[in-house]
């Protein structure tokens, strides 16, 4: 049996075609860059999510020098998130990293945790992924890993 899978995303040339509240979430990420501890791959990378009652979240990856015990950005904002704000949904999630030379895109690891919120809070994280002034953005978690693992 032949079966086939489209996803749907929109990319921006520009971030400055984004919608404001995506420019403004890109704005966070972007922001959260300077707290990355990253001296061994000097690629600092921020993630920010914007909560549904209009607050921010953000974080930035951290190596360890027991590589590869660091953690992305993604998965260090969303533990976080986890632990003190869980009671609220997330409705977007935006990536960005220094350099920035194309979008940054998330790893298997944080796929997969995204993933695991947007399940457990019952509603879509729009993803933005943004690097080089461009963005990708996503309506879901899901649309990142169509065949992903489930319990």
């Amino acid at each position: 049996m032949h079966s086939q899978l489209v996803i749907d995303f929109f990319h921006y040339q520009s971030v400055e075609e984004m919608p404001a509240a995506d420019r403004a979430l890109v704005e966070q990420a972007e922001a959260a860059c300077k707290g990355a501890n990253a001296p061994y791959s000097n690629f600092r990378v921020g993630a920010a999510i914007r909560l549904a009652d209009g607050r921010y979240l953000s974080a930035a990856n951290c190596e360890s020098e027991v590589f590869p015990s660091g953690m992305c950005a993604e998965r260090s904002l969303l533990y976080y998130y986890a632990t003190n704000y869980a009671d609220v949904p997330i409705e977007s999630l935006a990536i960005a990293s220094v350099p920035s030379l194309r979008e940054c895109y998330p790893c298997g690891g944080c796929r997969q945790t995204i993933l695991d919120v947007e399940r457990r809070q019952q509603s879509p994280i729009r993803i933005v992924m943004s690097g080089g002034g461009q963005a990708t953005v996503l309506n879901s978690a899901a649309d990142l890993m169509p065949f992903s693992f489930k319990l």
